[in-house]
């Protein structure tokens, strides 16, 4: 496939034109190659994937090395794509931890920027990270990191007080040096408020079509990871029920001895078969 990989300045650019980009969370090698196959701009490597490949019940486990790895995967699967790599929960709690974690990330998993969850009170870190040379950003609304500070998986901004907040968050992030945020699950006139008051690339989930690109989690558009399903999230397909019924099929299939089939094996060519079985007749006569 031709496609050409998009660079960060574009980012903002896109921005200034109105355009709009399409961003997908992944973290292994088949769905990103999927994702490329189907022109995505970006692919995210979000430690979401704590919940949808590990099956833990939040993001907070997951580690600096894990993230590599699985971004070291979506950049094989998808070397053509503009790739974005979260910083895992703890890996950033000072500035000098989030240098080293942060030069670190971007040597070793090949990816294209990363993204923190800091807000105004954690812009000196965000600056750390950008004056650096880190292409970082950062996230407002609801943020996985403090699931439990936030009483769960929430909507944020309800309230015009709150709205500010977030409004302010924003803000901060992009005067610390941060070249785009995520702005999730709040309602779209926060996030129309939050991609206005800021110049630098936004993208969104959960906050209506507030931004210039618009995230999803790949598996909850696949309809792969069916534990639950957020509000916002739409499927697209129903993979976890067309795998289930595969597994099913194939099972029932060992079970009568329909599988393997003939189709389905190796023969040998018949005169070496011929000489097999006269070698086993031999050594039986033997034994």
């Amino acid at each position: 496939m031709d496609k050409r990989k998009l660079t960060l300045p574009e980012l903002a650019q896109k921005k200034a034109a109105g355009g709009r980009l399409v961003m997908v969370a992944v973290g292994e090698v088949l769905t990103a190659a999927w994702a490329e196959r189907a022109g995505v701009d970006i692919i995210g490597v979000g430690d979401s994937l704590g919940m949808t490949l590990h099956g833990h019940e939040n993001t907070l486990s997951m580690t600096v090395d894990q993230m590599i790895m699985h971004t070291q995967a979506v950049r094989r699967g998808a070397p053509n794509t503009l790739c974005l790599v979260s910083m895992p929960y703890g890996s950033y709690a000072t500035p000098e931890m989030a240098v080293t974690n942060a030069v670190r990330m971007m040597k070793e998993s090949g990816a294209d920027a990363l993204k923190l969850q800091l807000g105004k009170e954690g812009a000196h870190i965000i600056k750390a990270v950008a004056d650096a040379g880190v292409p970082v950003m950062s996230h407002v609304g609801l943020l996985p990191h403090k699931v439990h500070l936030m009483g769960g998986f929430k909507m944020q901004g309800g309230t015009a007080d709150a709205a500010m907040k977030i409004i302010e968050d924003a803000k901060a992030i992009e005067q610390a040096g941060a070249i785009g945020l995520e702005i999730e699950a709040m309602p779209i006139e926060v996030g129309r408020a939050v991609d206005q008051a800021v110049s630098i690339f936004t993208f969104s989930i959960g906050a209506g079509a507030a931004g210039t690109c618009q995230l999803l989690n790949g598996y909850d558009l696949l309809g792969a990871f069916d534990t639950f399903k957020p509000k916002f999230a739409k499927r697209y397909a129903n993979i976890a029920e067309i795998a289930t019924q595969a597994f099913s099929d194939y099972a029932k299939d060992v079970r009568a001895g329909h599988f393997p089939d003939d189709q389905h094996s190796y023969h040998m060519k018949q005169e070496e078969a011929q000489k097999l079985a006269a070698i086993l007749e031999k050594k039986g006569t033997r034994s």
